[in-house]
């Protein structure tokens, strides 16, 4: 059964740790190893973290010699935001209503 790219996205973004490689790679590309010493977790616990975040489209992994730098990839993140702004209409909606019956209140 083929994933859509939306669920793919919200999948890995589960993940704390997953969420904090994708906020730290926003400041520019890191290895492996790099990454791997500013975490609490080994080499191959980043690996497989990397994998999941490479299969959901959110990060890409270039090779340089020996090293494979993983970099941001913006586009599915972007189809995240312009899906949950869909919302953003109904939550203003509900706290518009709140702070109306709030100032009814007193």
């Amino acid at each position: 059964m083929a994933v859509d790219q939306l669920s793919s996205t919200f999948a890995a973004l589960a993940d704390p740790t997953r969420r904090a490689i994708l906020v730290r790679l926003s400041d520019g590309e890191a290895s492996v190893t790099d990454l791997a010493r500013e975490f609490p977790i080994t080499v191959q616990g980043v690996s497989k973290h990397l994998q999941v975040l490479e299969r959901a489209g959110l990060i890409t992994r270039g090779r340089t010699a020996q090293l494979r730098p993983s970099r941001l990839a913006g586009a599915p993140l972007k189809e995240a935001v312009d899906w949950l702004e869909q919302y953003r209409r109904f939550w203003e909606g509900s706290f518009d209503r709140l702070e109306e019956r709030l100032g009814q209140a007193t």
